[in-house]
């Protein structure tokens, strides 16, 4: 456990300077091209994401589903698996070589598929910064090849602190468009070419560096990686017949994730849209990323291990304990961010009006935080035993449930019962609804597999956890309201939104922790001597 210990707060420390780096470099990106109701910062955040779409296919498909296992595997090979990570490192590079080329061609067929609701004007812009944008994907795949093979050695710092660096380039990049040009610049029609290529120049070099930057700490491994196009012999096939239904399992979401997005496309330029729902993503994906990529993923490797020994039980065990450690810090995080959420919204937008709003589509993503964290843990767990065919036919079901729920919640504006500045929310709503219904199909699914998860040991805790968390999410709410509300001081700009979600944040965890302890919680001496390795002179 102290292996696993040191591991976390590892990831756990360079995520949240990773995730606070980023927050400011949100920040300013909205002082550039601000979120809600702005046509340019939609065209900008559609632009972005499409590299990012390329990036979720090939970090959480392909790579951590697949590679992973394969090279903890490899370990055990003769030369330590240094020939099988050559041939998978140069296939790689190929493929992703041809994708950037193929994406960065088709740039206006992407914009127009992903964003039909947009004018002609706004559509031009998008295609202008998606050009800027695209090349990311070689960069962006790099970083996670190269990521996760050192992840599957146990050298898991450089992989989360490495975007560090990516922030502090987008920042001085955009600090410098705000000194040039000024800001926000909301109008499609203020944007000149040389504005384009700054800010989503801006945006690709940060990408670039963060790449780079890993192969500085590729020596560590031990493994020396030559070009290698001798694809057979070393079981390359056992990864494409694994990645196959890996790849059509992300391929499903994409697609539900356009869908999704043609559906809120619509709403550009009259509520919260593209780029409003990705702050509110990036919201959602602090206390994830914190928690569940920094406790998870040291897990993971230890589940690969035991699973790949036949050792069952001790999986049942790495389970429980996961989602339990997990628990008790994702479900404070839930409540109190729901708390906080109008502070919270208040970084990533102009005016407190614009907060309001944003605010629900934070909420609505926050109802799917819980089962999103069991759902790492029970799909990973699949993966350990080298099974991406039941997670494809879940996460189906999920993708299924997405789109139902978009062109739902697109019907309920055409027939007036909702304006267009609700639709995010409620297509938000949906897609955490599918979540729900993701983990308790795969949990069950997992169950039959194993013959029990123990789960109600862990589902007792993460009850336990809730009924402390709702009176420490009141409190929270309290000192919110006292503060002045929406109307107060915490909404009444980015730096005191920050200022004021921390202080709702505090008040909420000093509620939750006592509770907790009045419960005697078991899982509050894991999580303290989890947080106390954070602090100076700890190990």
């Amino acid at each position: 456990m102290s292996g696993i210990g040191r591991a976390s707060v590892m990831i756990g420390a360079g995520t949240i300077v990773s995730r606070l780096t980023g927050f400011l470099r949100g920040i300013v990106l909205v002082a550039v091209v601000g979120s809600v109701k702005s046509p340019a910062g939609d065209a900008f955040a559609t632009a972005n994401q499409l590299p990012n779409n390329i990036y979720a296919l090939i970090s959480t498909g392909l790579l951590t589903a697949v590679v992973v296992p394969q090279i903890v595997k490899a370990a055990s090979h003769k030369d330590g698996g240094r020939a099988f990570i050559s041939k998978v490192f140069t296939l790689g590079a190929v493929v992703l070589l041809v994708t950037t080329v193929l994406a960065t061609l088709a740039a206006p067929w992407l914009v127009q598929l992903y964003a039909p609701g947009y004018t002609d004007e706004q559509l031009a812009l998008a295609t202008a910064f998606a050009y800027w944008c695209l090349p990311q994907i070689l960069f962006y795949g790099l970083y996670a090849l190269v990521g996760e093979a050192l992840n599957a050695r146990r050298i898991y710092g450089p992989f989360t602190w490495a975007p560090i660096v990516n922030n502090i380039v987008s920042i001085a990049g955009f600090l410098v468009f705000l000194g040039l040009f000024g800001g926000p610049l909301t109008r499609v029609v203020d944007w000149t070419p040389s504005m384009i290529a700054l800010l989503a120049g801006t945006a690709t070099l940060g990408i670039i560096v963060q790449a780079l930057i890993l192969f500085f700490f590729w020596r560590r491994t031990g493994l020396h990686v030559r070009p290698d196009f001798a694809w057979r012999g070393v079981g390359l096939g056992q990864i494409g017949r694994l990645a196959g239904w890996t790849f059509l399992m992300v391929a499903a979401g994409q697609i539900a994730g356009l869908l999704q997005g043609r559906v809120v496309s619509e709403a550009s330029g009259d509520g919260p849209a593209a780029a409003a729902m990705g702050y509110a993503w990036l919201l959602f994906m602090l206390p994830y990323s914190i928690i569940v990529l920094s406790i998870g993923t040291p897990y993971f490797t230890q589940l690969s291990e035991h699973a790949h020994a036949g050792r069952d039980d001790e999986v049942r065990g790495d389970i429980g304990r996961s989602i339990r450690t997990l628990g008790v810090f994702v479900v404070f995080a839930t409540f109190a961010l729901a708390a906080a959420a109008v502070p919270a919204s208040r970084i990533f937008t102009n005016t407190a009006s614009e907060a309001v709003q944003a605010a629900w589509v934070l909420l609505a993503y926050l109802i799917g935080l819980i089962p999103l964290a069991v759902l790492f843990v029970v799909q990973r767990t699949f993966y350990a035993y080298d099974d991406t065919r039941t997670p494809f036919w879940f996460t189906l079901v999920q993708c299924a449930i997405v789109v139902a729920t978009a062109y739902g919640a697109w019907g309920l504006v055409n027939a007036g019962v909702i304006g267009l500045e609700h639709l995010a929310a409620v297509v938000a709503i949906g897609q955490s609804f599918a979540s729900i219904v993701q983990v308790v199909l795969a949990t069950w699914l997992l169950q039959r597999r194993l013959g029990g998860l123990r789960t109600t040991s862990w589902l007792l805790s993460l009850g336990r956890f809730v009924l402390a968390a709702i009176p420490a999410a009141a409190a929270g709410w309290g000192v919110f309201v006292l503060l002045g509300g929406a109307d107060g001081w915490t909404a009444s700009s980015a730096l005191l939104g920050a200022v004021g979600s921390a202080i709702i944040g505090l008040a909420a965890l000093v509620v939750y922790v006592g509770i907790l302890a009045l419960f005697r919680a078991p899982e509050l001496s894991v999580a303290t001597a989890l947080v106390r390795r954070f602090l100076p002179g700890r190990r």
